[in-house]
């Protein structure tokens, strides 16, 4: 059974080397929808696959970390990368171009680690991260799987080459967060929201 979660965000890019003049030259910004999409041969104890509700903590944090920030390729010109995160508060760091097909595989990779490193208490069993869907536009979307995330054909996505500004950090319940996302903390779910 796939249970699907949509989230927004407002985020601003450039991507690099496309075809489009416009998107490739100038910052422009996107009210993108995220919908993520959950799967289990298991329901839990109140018959579903994964209380809608826990998708609000420690996964919807990570979706409001790209809202109202600028996201940048890592390989893009190092003054603009520094001019960028000088005059911008809030902005993402990502090991690959910004696109709509990064942004699944990102998504998906931040999401999976979250999921393997969370303990279920509410008889959840077998919850794992089925797809990711990313609009860009009302007409255009993208949606990446875990072949598309942890693909040898396309760039690598690691978690400890995503940084996220300090003033995302600021904003966590938890501001060493990511460092324990990276790491072997284990997140425990509550048992009751």
């Amino acid at each position: 059974m796939i249970i699907r979660k949509m989230l927004e965000f407002e985020n601003a890019h450039i991507v690099r080397f496309c075809s489009s003049k416009r998107c490739k030259t100038s910052i422009h910004g996107h009210s993108y929808k995220i919908e993520i999409l959950l799967e289990s041969r298991h329901l839990d104890n109140a018959g579903m696959v994964y209380d809608f509700g826990l998708l609000k903590n420690e996964i919807k944090q990570i979706v409001d970390s790209f809202d109202h920030a600028i996201t940048l390729f890592r390989g893009d010109d190092e003054n603009y990368l520094n001019e960028m995160k000088k005059y911008s508060s809030r902005w993402v760091l990502l090991p690959v171009n910004v696109s709509a097909e990064n942004f699944c595989r990102v998504f998906f990779v931040l999401i999976d680690a979250l999921l393997e490193k969370t303990k279920m208490q509410n008889g959840e069993k077998g919850v794992k991260l089925q797809s990711i869907i990313i609009h860009e536009t009302r007409t255009g979307y993208a949606q990446g799987f875990r072949e598309d995330a942890y693909s040898e054909l396309l760039p690598k996505i690691s978690l400890k080459e995503i940084e996220f500004s300090k003033a995302i950090k600021a904003e966590w319940s938890d501001e060493d967060f990511y460092e324990k996302l990276c790491g072997t903390h284990i997140f425990i779910n509550p048992k009751e929201l």
